[in-house]
């Protein structure tokens, strides 16, 4: 039983433990998705959580009508044993004293050929303790003479729970308890059967049952505690289970613990912010760096034998070991199971072997199948890049197609069969260099070179060295182009268009945007500073003429004043970018031109450096260089031979 303090005492504890549970809310697509954000929001394992469910998910339909799973979820609050022997709580706390079950105390008497003896066992909890007479009626029951009552009395109230001499019986060895054992086929299982004792009859010990169970072969696997109870205990003339043998564990196979998904196929839609799916986010490509682990191998592991309960063993097999699937651009670690990417690119599985592939391919065209490809290494697509969709690689990119209103960014060289078609949306963006067929309303920079044969219309192209317009329909219309050292072309402007076709070299395109933006962020910083301070100055005069300013004249003051500071300082940071952009600039050796085979039409604008030269006349093969500050017209000069050539020969014709 418990008392009305101890139950008080249980109910304190259990609304503290109550008041400490940190409880989160979490969401996601899937039940085990949330259960995995709630885990990440509690910073504790997945099996320490308890979570109940606050409104269940929807996966949608088309993407519509989607809903998430929501949970509330807490840490499990466990009990464990601590060095003392008390329990502590699944936070580490301890907690008060356990609730302990009542138990009476018990009066236990074995007869052996040495005498009667007797045995007290204290109660448990709030149980009661065993009577003198109760002790007494036992021995008595048992035929037990001569009993020290002085010494039955002391053991009453010691209640040691161990058995000492407490009176005589006459012995008769005819009457004594038997004991038999069954080992049935296979000898996994032991069984005893025991006789009770006729009168005068001696019981069984503990010891007697071992040493009889070990001439009978059982000699594994046998509960000595369980024989312990027993004893004191017995149950007769039935079957009862003291032994069992330990059935063989095999050791469980090497395997493969991959760091990646290996089912390629396996497409993974991300939700946008918006809470919407962005379908052209497919996450097909699997990207890995150099020296990035992939796989490891976890190595087999040895079996268990078995045993009867006779002793004989039981084999068990090992695991068995696993080869390390190695394959292209990969290589096995120092620790002999890891398995490390040698290069950037898409980790696949060919053959059963795990490969890092430079190159990825994309057969077809770039569209809802494929979704936008992001990939550590160089892209080649058979197809077109259709609109809305992007590409981007750390190596080259090069489309068979046509790229349409798309993006394409290329650490290294976008090579383009067909052409640019940007419909005043696309952008094409390469570390080195551009190569196409044509490019026409579209967005283009390229860290070296622009090479196109057929065109470039109605574009901004900015080249950090050349653009170069070479081929039987080599015209540049329209847009704006910029370079630092030439742009050539067959023909430049139209003699019909009516659209503004600006030429700009001898300087980086780059910087000299970043050059304008930091020239009009000065001039609004500083302007702003110039309205700032004369408000500033007119609340000064007035607190001179008054000695003192309202309260919320003077925190107006105080917010100009921290507003001046910021003000200087980007007026500051402005003029310190301008002259780093100035200086690298300076140091641009380029002189610039702009050529043209065939004819340039009068609207065309050439800027080279600071000059400025509104064509006003038609020409035929001219160079426009600078000279002595002023634009002059001389004869044309071609381009060098070398850069008409791209990557792996390729050619803009």
């Amino acid at each position: 039983m418990v008392d009305f303090v101890r139950l008080r005492h249980i109910v304190k504890e259990q609304l503290d433990h109550d008041r400490a549970i940190r409880i989160v809310e979490a969401r996601g697509p899937t039940l085990e998705q949330a259960v995995a954000e709630a885990s990440t929001l509690l910073d504790i394992p997945v099996r320490r959580l308890e979570y109940e469910v606050s409104e269940r998910g929807f996966a949608g339909f088309l993407g519509t009508g989607k809903k998430d799973w929501t949970i509330r979820a807490y840490e499990r609050l466990y009990a464990k044993k601590n060095k003392s022997g008390g329990e502590v709580s699944g936070d580490g706390a301890e907690e008060g004293p356990p609730v302990i079950e009542d138990r009476d105390g018990e009066a236990f008497v074995h007869l052996s050929a040495d005498g009667a003896f007797l045995k007290v066992v204290p109660p448990k909890g709030r149980g009661r303790r065993v009577a003198d007479a109760q002790a007494m009626q036992a021995l008595q029951a048992r035929g037990v003479e001569n009993i020290d009552g002085a010494l039955v009395s002391k053991m009453v109230r010691e209640a040691a729970g161990t058995y000492s001499r407490a009176g005589d019986f006459q012995h008769r060895p005819v009457n004594d308890s038997i004991i038999s054992v069954e080992i049935p086929e296979g000898e996994m299982k032991a069984f005893i059967r025991i006789t009770p004792p006729g009168t005068g009859g001696c019981d069984l010990s503990v010891e007697t049952c071992l040493s009889f169970l070990r001439n009978n072969r059982v000699m594994y696997g046998v509960n000595e505690e369980f024989l312990r109870d027993f004893t004191d205990r017995p149950v007769y003339r039935e079957p009862v289970l003291v032994a069992e043998g330990s059935r063989p564990a095999d050791g469980r196979d090497a395997y493969i613990q991959y760091n990646f998904e290996t089912d390629q196929t396996k497409v993974r839609l991300r939700e946008g912010s918006n809470g919407r799916v962005d379908f052209k986010e497919l996450n097909i490509i699997q990207n890995v760096v150099e020296n990035q682990p992939l796989a490891k191998k976890i190595p087999a592991e040895n079996g268990t034998v078995g045993r009867t309960v006779t002793g004989k063993v039981i084999p068990a097999k090992n695991g068995k070991e696993a080869n390390l699937p190695v394959g292209k651009n990969v290589h096995i670690g120092e620790d002999g199971v890891t398995i490390i990417a040698d290069i950037n690119g898409q980790v696949v599985v060919v053959g059963g072997k795990i490969n890092v592939e430079p190159v990825y391919t994309v057969q077809g065209d770039v569209n809802l199948k494929t979704g936008n490809i992001i990939f550590l290494g160089t892209v080649i697509i058979t197809g077109n890049v259709e609109d809305g969709f992007s590409v981007k690689a750390a190596g080259n990119i090069e489309v068979n197609g046509t790229v349409e209103k798309a993006e394409l960014d290329a650490e290294g060289d976008i090579i383009v069969h067909q052409g640019i078609t940007g419909k005043s949306g696309g952008l094409v963006r390469a570390g080195r260099s551009i190569w196409a067929r044509f490019i026409e309303n579209a967005v283009v920079e390229a860290g070296n070179m622009v090479v196109v044969s057929d065109g470039i219309i109605n574009s901004q192209v900015d080249a950090f060295r050349r653009i170069i317009c070479q081929g039987k329909k080599a015209h540049i219309v329209g847009g704006r182009l910029r370079a630092s050292e030439e742009i050539n072309a067959k023909v430049l402007g139209s003699a019909t268009s009516g659209t503004e076709t600006v030429f700009e070299v001898g300087f980086d395109p780059k910087s000299k945007e970043e050059l304008e933006k930091l020239t009009a962020a000065k001039e609004t910083a500083e302007k702003q500073l110039e309205e700032t301070q004369l408000n500033l100055q007119t609340l000064i005069n007035i607190k001179k003429q008054r000695k003192s300013l309202p309260e919320d004249k003077e925190a107006y003051m105080k917010e100009l004043m921290d507003k001046r500071q910021f003000l200087v300082s980007d007026v500051k940071k402005a003029d310190e970018g301008i002259r780093k952009v100035q200086e690298f600039l300076n140091t641009l050796k380029t002189r610039g031109k702009v050529s043209a085979s065939s004819k340039v039409y009068p609207g065309v604008k050439i800027l080279i450096r600071d000059a400025r030269d509104d064509v006003r006349t038609e020409y035929r093969a001219v160079t426009f260089i600078l000279e002595n500050g002023l634009i002059r017209v001389t004869k044309y000069e071609e381009p060098d031979e070398s850069i008409k050539k791209g990557p792996d020969g390729y050619t803009a014709n």
